[in-house]
């Protein structure tokens, strides 16, 4: 099976010398959950961007099912992005005079979506998401979590195959972001959703089927998790990793 994101030899180098990332050979599986960890500063977020067409590489190779995707002028990726990459962010990047419902439709709308579609899809994602009854609402008088659940709605409304999640519980206390790992959990299990997912954090990376943890631009670690196993003892595990 062609994995859905392949990278080769993938770097990314700043002015004054500084090797945001070196030499990244990575393959996601479509279905898989990947968890990207390390301190600040040593490319997680980095690579994120460029798998998602956010930023450029210097050097390397990126594909999307098969397809070199690197090499996309700035409009070709915007295509890409609307049909097949959905993005959650730690700040949500909801638009404020717009109420919850259109936030979460806007993208299915610029992707082609007919308005009855959009509205359909819009309503099953907040009702699956348990915010259904805040759909007038404007973003700004949800919690924190209930609009980092409205920001996946959003990611998701285009059925991506490829969910990309940037610290989505880093600005949420505790109690929302466990809500929000189990709905990201949900989308995985329930919908093989394929989800590469940015965190500091060891609990939430315990949360996915791979850890790549990462040091100093490069991968310096890889280790797969059983599901089933003791969450207490994974996370240790994860800790010593980046210890």
């Amino acid at each position: 099976m062609t994995p859905v994101i392949t990278t080769r030899g993938l770097a990314k180098d700043y002015d004054g010398g500084v090797h945001a990332l070196r030499d990244i050979d990575v393959e996601i599986a479509a279905g898989e959950f990947v968890a990207v960890t390390g301190p600040s500063g040593c490319g997680k977020s980095t690579l994120l961007n460029l798998l998602g067409g956010l930023d450029r590489p210097t050097r390397g190779e990126i594909e999307l099912a098969g397809q070199r995707v690197d090499g996309y002028s700035e409009t070709r990726w915007a295509l890409v992005r609307r049909r097949e990459i959905g993005f959650v962010f730690q700040f949500f990047n909801l638009i404020a005079n717009l109420s919850v419902a259109d936030n979460v439709e806007l993208p299915g709308l610029l992707a082609g979506l007919s308005s009855r579609e959009a509205r359909a899809r819009r309503q099953e994602l907040l009702e699956s998401l348990g915010i259904a009854e805040h759909a007038d609402a404007a973003p700004g008088h949800l919690s924190g979590g209930q609009q980092q659940r409205v920001a996946i709605a959003r990611a998701l409304i285009n059925r991506p195959s490829v969910l990309l999640a940037d610290e989505p519980t880093g600005n949420l206390d505790s109690a929302s972001a466990r809500d929000v790992m189990a709905l990201l959990r949900a989308a995985h299990d329930e919908r093989g959703q394929t989800i590469v997912l940015v965190t500091h954090d060891a609990r939430v990376a315990a949360r996915a089927d791979r850890v790549l943890a990462m040091r100093d631009g490069a991968v310096a670690h890889e280790t797969r998790l059983d599901a089933r196993g003791d969450m207490s003892a994974t996370v240790s595990r994860l800790m010593e990793l980046e210890a």
